[in-house]
């Protein structure tokens, strides 16, 4: 069945225009037609965000099958085609509630809502001293008999753990995480470079929100934000809503690290897409106002970004590629979780995931296995 015709379809490689096919959900074929055309429709991978909390006035820390099911119904108004429910650093209870709460949506998704291919596990084993707005009073060194039994109750769907490594617990921890087929990426972390040299040996490969929550860049010690700029093994997660990172430092993070190894994120809370006023994180107030989202001390708190914005943010203002942009809003993603198999780019056999934009990258159709699930 021909879905798209005549459209700017962005490859791995490069940008074609010409026309898509789809047979049971996967993509068949893809006609080409020529070079890409100005002026035509853009289909791009569905975008997949490996770090959101909320949106739509849901949180995954809601921990039932409905405010899983309502949020994931929102992402498609985005384009997001697939992420991890993020959880964050709160009680024991509350975090095994999340997760049972996450599992039994998983278990019974919505096929025309976004997927949930796993859970982020952001805290509680963090560093209190770049907390952010995770509770300080719930943060705690990893422990091995705890974290077992969550992974349990998700049904081990636990797929990337955000963790301080300069705790002696927490860097063993990498290496049993390792061990189990999960991502560590350090996260609201004081580690010196020596720390992160040593995190890495023993399998850390990603990091949360580069640039927020760790240790600056010194010229005697280059701490966390160096590393990043150093270590292309290590994959940058980045909200780049131009609020949580200024544009010149994206632009120094995409030099260095180059489209390959960046995730766009949205680390987004439950008032995304909602209007200005009072919300909650994680039991603490939070303001929202002039696209921020500040605790009453004015620490971040999380944001209100869509992927679709970050998506244009990448292409405008860091002057990257559609297959650039492509790469940092779903490849490297799907990469990451190892599902590039099935998704992440434009390809035969995969599943067809799309979002459709029109030139000026307005949001027009998202797809989710070939069906349209949101028009714009």
């Amino acid at each position: 069945m021909k879905l798209l015709e005549n459209v700017n379809i962005v490859l791995e490689k490069k940008v074609i225009f010409g026309d898509l096919f789809v047979i049971d959900g996967k993509i068949a074929k893809i006609l080409e037609h020529g070079d890409y055309k100005p002026g035509y429709p853009i289909v791009t991978p569905g975008f997949i965000d490996v770090h959101i909390h909320g949106s739509a006035s849901f949180d995954a820390m809601d921990g039932t099958f409905e405010t899983n099911h309502q949020m994931a119904l929102s992402l498609v108004k985005e384009g997001t085609t697939a992420y991890l429910p993020t959880t964050m650093t709160q009680s024991d209870e509350l975090i095994s509630n999340a997760l049972k709460g996450i599992k039994e949506y998983y278990d019974h998704q919505d096929s025309n809502a976004a997927r949930v291919l796993g859970i982020h596990l952001e805290g509680p084993y963090l560093n209190k001293k770049f907390s952010g707005a995770q509770p300080t009073h719930h943060i705690r060194p990893f422990h091995g008999r705890e974290f077992d039994r969550w992974n349990e109750l998700s049904g081990h769907l636990i797929k990337k753990v955000s963790i301080a490594p300069e705790y002696e617990e927490n860097m063993k921890a990498i290496a049993y995480l390792k061990q189990l087929g999960i991502v560590s990426s350090a996260a609201h972390t004081n580690a010196d470079y020596k720390v992160i040299s040593e995190a890495m040996q023993m399998g850390l490969t990603s990091l949360t929100h580069t640039f927020n929550a760790m240790s600056g860049f010194h010229h005697r010690d280059i701490g966390v934000v160096g590393a990043a700029l150093l270590h292309n093994t290590l994959s940058s997660e980045l909200i780049f809503d131009k609020i949580h990172v200024s544009v010149p430092a994206a632009k120094i993070l995409l030099k260095n690290k180059t489209y390959k190894n960046i995730i766009l994120i949205t680390d987004s809370m439950r008032n995304k897409g909602m209007p200005e006023g009072i919300s909650e994180l994680g039991g603490q107030t939070v303001y929202i106002k002039n696209n921020e989202a500040r605790l009453e001390n004015g620490a971040l708190a999380g944001s209100i970004l869509k992927m679709i914005d970050a998506y244009r943010n990448a292409i405008n203002d860091l002057e990257v590629s559609y297959v650039k942009a492509a790469h940092m809003t779903s490849l490297n993603a799907a990469r990451q979780l190892k599902v590039d198999d099935k998704l992440g780019s434009i390809e035969v056999g995969k599943y067809a995931d799309l979002v459709l934009l029109d030139a000026k990258l307005n949001l027009l159709k998202t797809y989710i296995n070939g069906v349209s699930v949101y028009e714009g």
